[in-house]
């Protein structure tokens, strides 16, 4: 505030608010006048500035609190997918063929991830299997009838076609209401991994795939793997 000020005009409210921020430590030398000041509250009446300040401390206090919980809650989810991510790599890893394989599959993504349904498709020129885990069949005729789905470079989630629930689940495709598709890649277009949900939204098209694609890419990679033992 100006010394040039004359002493009967007293200072407008933006000159007050520029002092108070100049001089924080004001109310410390003074701190009889926080009980008389009043600040209109939201229910109509008025408070001391002390009583407003523990109040939006205490607001804040909330706040803080309610983001804590929100970020230790995601850091045990976090820890559970690990665990679960764990098991379900460690099962297809020691798989010693085909069939291991696909049980190691199925029991992981149905027990540990709430699928209901999964099916690998595999693309193969000289066998043809159909069974309730594993399809085999030319790549031609996938490419044939679910196109989008074998030239995709990332796991698709949301609700399929009928053709395409058709295709990965047979008669099984009615179930589905939801479902995800891994493309399995190693050098080559390997198949598909299906997995299935009863549930309409379970698998949605805004959800993450980066768990997906994780396990898509060692899934490929073990049976690439068996591919060459077998052979």
């Amino acid at each position: 505030m100006s010394n040039n000020q004359p002493a009967n005009t007293l200072p407008d409210a933006a000159q007050v608010a520029e002092f108070l921020k100049q001089h924080p430590d004001f109310f410390t030398h003074h701190q009889g006048l926080l009980g008389s000041l009043r600040i209109p509250h939201a229910s109509g009446g008025a408070i001391s500035l002390v009583e407003r300040q523990t109040s939006l401390l205490r607001e804040q206090n909330r706040e803080m609190r309610s983001q804590l919980n929100e970020l230790l809650d995601a850091a045990r989810q976090n820890d559970l997918q690990f665990e679960r991510t764990k098991r379900l790599i460690l099962a297809m890893l020691e798989a010693h063929n085909l069939d291991e394989l696909v049980m190691a599959v199925d029991e992981g993504l149905c027990q540990d991830f709430n699928g209901d349904l999964t099916r690998i498709i595999l693309f193969d020129e000289h066998q043809r299997i159909t069974g309730n885990h594993l399809k085999c069949l030319p790549p031609a005729e996938a490419e044939t009838q679910v196109a989008e789905l074998t030239e995709s470079d990332w796991a698709i989630c949301g609700s399929l076609t009928e053709p395409q629930r058709r295709f990965l689940f047979d008669d099984r495709a009615d179930k589905v209401l939801s479902a995800a598709v891994v493309p399995l890649v190693k050098g080559r277009n390997l198949g598909l991994l299906a997995i299935g949900s009863f549930e309409a939204n379970y698998f949605h098209s805004s959800m993450g795939t980066l768990f997906l694609n994780y396990v898509g890419e060692v899934l490929s990679r073990v049976l690439f793997r068996l591919s060459r033992d077998d052979a």
